[in-house]
């Protein structure tokens, strides 16, 4: 997982830089037009853009929104952003079933792709929220007023400072979080031992192996197999371990090339349509358990975390579905395809 580290890092800055410019309150001001469409609050873009990092700053954002209609709509659909800890299946996939050619003379078509999973979750995002406004409650969006900042030069060190204090975060969650559940992952995939005789594969009869191939016909629709039910298991606790479980379960274990053995290995296990589902799911699915906790702390309520539950892995489902039959009759079902 820490492989991805950089991309992270990269990310983190960009925001860092924006939020020292004085720009962020700008782009709230200049995004409020489009934000009100969609029936959110201007001050609804900072909460967003914030949740791009992580949902749960994103979603404690929130508390700058002093309409209750409005702050509940904001962090209803913040985890639709693309977090930093979808990025890591994010590139792993990509770079698995896509192919690294140049599109349109100068456009990189697994680029493109990339920004079309952070394009479906901002649209998603302001359908939804137009959505709860219209069907939910109606009426019109409180106005938007603020005093803009000046504009001044970011501060190196303070800049450096955010940053290692972003990657620190991430590696302590590695440590803390991806590492004792790729034990117990581990543990789930090699016990109890394959009996005598047996001719399978020994994760086959581990209770991962029972877990995954109890729980395959729920997702065998959107074209899931049950290796990639066993890694959406451990990945409720954070996005990115299904990358490191996925790598446990086919049993990629040389640490020199994981990455790049873990896609190559996806690739002949798994069709296209396979590989675009599993995107389309993490693009709406709720995998973060942190961020359902924070989301029932801000809000103080059982029935609005769980409403978000219920739509998110509805929306995940729906959109996996819809992509894998649709790559299927394209021509993407067949494996290594």
């Amino acid at each position: 997982v820490l492989v991805f580290l950089p991309q992270i890092v990269i990310l983190f800055a960009f925001i860092i830089l924006l939020e020292d410019f004085g720009y962020m309150a700008r782009a709230a001001f200049l995004m409020d037009r489009i934000m009100g469409g969609a029936g959110l609050h201007g001050r609804a873009f900072i909460p967003l853009l914030s949740s791009f990092a992580c949902a749960i700053p994103g979603v404690m954002a929130a508390r700058v929104i002093d309409a209750k209609r409005d702050r509940l709509t904001t962090i209803m659909v913040a985890p639709l952003m693309t977090c930093s800890a979808r990025i890591p299946v994010y590139v792993l996939i990509i770079g698995a079933f896509i192919p690294q050619q140049t599109v349109w003379g100068f456009a990189s078509l697994q680029g493109l792709v990339m920004f079309g999973l952070y394009a479906a979750g901002i649209v998603s995002a302001l359908l939804v929220s137009f959505v709860i406004r219209k069907v939910f409650w109606r009426g019109a969006v409180e106005p938007f007023m603020m005093e803009l900042p000046t504009y001044k030069m970011p501060d190196l060190k303070s800049v450096a400072f955010n940053l290692w204090l972003r990657a620190r975060i991430f590696m302590e969650r590695a440590a803390r979080i991806i590492l004792p559940l790729m034990i117990v992952v581990w543990a789930a995939g090699t016990f109890p031992y394959p009996p005598e005789g047996a001719t399978g594969p020994a994760i086959d009869y581990s209770f991962a192996g029972m877990i995954g191939q109890a729980l395959e016909p729920i997702f065998a629709p959107i074209g899931f197999n049950w290796q990639m039910v066993v890694a959406l298991v451990p990945g409720m606790a954070a996005r990115e371990v299904a990358v490191a479980a996925l790598g446990t379960v086919y049993a990629v274990g040389d640490p020199e090339a994981a990455g790049s053995l873990l896609g190559a290995t996806l690739a002949a296990q798994w069709s296209l349509a396979t590989g675009l589902s599993f995107l389309a799911w993490y693009v709406f699915a709720p995998q973060c358990v942190a961020t359902l906790g924070v989301v029932k702390r801000e809000l103080n309520s059982w029935k609005w975390m769980w409403v978000m539950v219920v739509y998110m892995f509805a929306l995940a489902y729906l959109a996996s579905f819809a992509t894998y039959h649709t790559a299927v009759a394209l021509g993407g079902g067949a494996v290594g395809g």
